[in-house]
């Protein structure tokens, strides 16, 4: 199921989300005891967990049985200023205090990062070798050629489909990232797109509204197979869309 909530600014979206993050993870906490989220690098998810370190909800979720997992990496240090996993520690990790046998990052100073990770997973989730993760919630953006995660267009990885997580040659970059794969990502309970800023509309609108191309606009690919995908949008990113209303 695909829903969209369009909100009027970024602290209203951000706002949504946290309420709805609270909300997953405890009735994952309910139901199985642990609440599994995969999270994502960029500027609209800094702005969510900080948010969700403040007074305002850092004591509406058990985060001593929430488990930590990265989307997606730079291959970079951990202590780079462009890792995903610096900005989430300093901005969401450390401001909590969670434990550090509670977070899952890439350990992108290793080598075979990508086959060490999926490792990690399976062993955590106690996969068998052709089982993928389901993760409670799996935290997604939007770059401005339809790009999401490290899943870029008319890169390799968009055609994987055995793997929980590769390595990904990105041309005009000129370098490897380190992505999930679309049946990992697509195997979740639940999906969140964050999207803001009127940069995102004109790709949003294709997105959303456009003929499908799995290979031009990788964030059409994300597609659960049994769980729910929701876009999280502010105004201006919305700006071109038929329907400005929510779904």
């Amino acid at each position: 199921m695909t829903k969209i909530h369009i909100a009027t600014d970024l602290s209203e979206l951000n706002s949504f989300a946290a309420d709805k993050f609270v909300s997953i993870g405890n009735q994952a906490i309910d139901t199985n005891e642990r609440f599994t989220v995969a999270l994502a690098g960029g500027s609209t998810p800094k702005s969510l967990y900080r948010l969700l370190a403040s007074d305002d909800y850092k004591n509406r979720i058990d985060w001593k049985r929430t488990f930590f997992f990265f989307g997606d990496e730079r291959p970079v240090l951990p202590t780079d200023d462009e890792s995903n996993f610096r900005m989430a520690n300093e901005n969401l990790l450390q401001p909590l205090q969670i434990l550090e046998e509670n977070i899952f990052r890439w350990q992108t100073e290793s080598s075979n990062t990508a086959e060490n990770y999926a490792n990690t997973i399976k062993e955590f989730f106690d996969l068998s070798e052709a089982e993928f993760p389901r993760f409670d919630l799996i935290l997604l953006g939007m770059g401005d050629d339809g790009h999401t995660a490290s899943l870029f267009p008319f890169t390799e990885a968009l055609q994987e489909t055995g793997k929980i997580a590769v390595e990904n040659w990105v041309e005009k970059l000129n370098t490897n990232r380190l992505t999930f794969t679309f049946p990992t990502i697509n195997n979740a309970s639940n999906i969140f797109f964050l999207v803001n800023g009127t940069s995102k509309a004109e790709i949003l609108k294709e997105v959303l509204e456009g003929e499908f191309d799995r290979d031009k606009l990788p964030s059409q690919n994300v597609k659960p197979i049994s769980g729910e995908l929701l876009w999280l949008i502010d105004a201006t990113a919305a700006r071109l869309l038929n329907n400005s209303s929510d779904n």
